[in-house]
């Protein structure tokens, strides 16, 4: 996939995936999903960011967060949670060698009901690669904050959740209703963030396309396919 230009200005909320380098795993035991965790809370305190939903796999992390004017910027909070994590890693598994594979991959998400989506499409990870048959089963990820009130120091309920409903009962049914819906359309999103650099409605992208110079989608390697290829 060609490099692209970082393009993170403040006040907008970005959906992160950083991978371990080759795809290795980063979490070997429990005490490293909360290690991880641990270090999110204690930058979060640091660079004042929100985090709206999150999914920590054996190999990748995914983040939804928003960094905040008062706060820093995107490239301090993620470098400050890689490097953390990974001089974490390394003295416990005395791991030597390049530990994130590259650098991580931003998408902006406009502030509307694609938010709501990206959150489930970050927790259903876990479900998608049949490490578990339902989100609640899987202990690493926002969803229970959401569909059941369970409560995460780390985690911001943002405003679109909230609009689900003024009563909290009502509000944690209606989420899982809808991340049920996307288990049950089964191919929900699938590969939708693959080569996205902006998520969101069509004003949304327009504005962000025009205003940062940045194309919705990353371009394939290589020339173009002739036109008798296409067909």
């Amino acid at each position: 996939m060609p490099r692209v230009a970082r393009i993170a200005p403040l006040g907008y909320i970005y959906h992160i995936l950083t991978r371990g380098n080759n795809r290795q795993d980063i979490f070997k035991v429990e005490e490293d999903y909360e290690k991880f965790i641990d270090i999110v809370g204690s930058y979060k305190d640091k660079y004042i960011f929100k985090l709206y939903h999150y999914a920590l796999m054996p190999n990748h992390v995914h983040l939804v967060l928003e960094p905040v004017e008062e706060g820093g910027s995107l490239a301090g909070v993620m470098k400050g949670i890689n490097l953390s994590y990974a001089q974490y890693y390394k003295k416990s598994y005395r791991h030597i060698g390049h530990f994130w594979q590259d650098r991580y991959k931003s998408i902006l998400i406009s502030r509307d009901d694609y938010l709501l989506a990206c959150g489930s499409y970050v927790e259903l990870n876990p479900v998608r690669a049949g490490i578990v048959g339902s989100p609640e089963d899987y202990r690493w990820s926002s969803y229970k904050v959401y569909a059941y009130g369970n409560k995460e120091s780390v985690i911001d309920e943002h405003p679109i959740y909230k609009e689900l409903s003024t009563n909290e009962t009502a509000r944690r049914k209606r989420y899982r209703e809808f991340v049920e819906g996307m288990i049950k359309a089964r191919n929900a999103m699938e590969g939708e963030m693959d080569r996205r650099m902006i998520y969101g409605n069509k004003n949304f992208t327009d504005v962000i396309k025009k205003k940062y110079e940045l194309a919705a989608l990353i371009k394939p390697k290589g020339r173009p396919k002739k036109e008798e290829e296409k067909r």
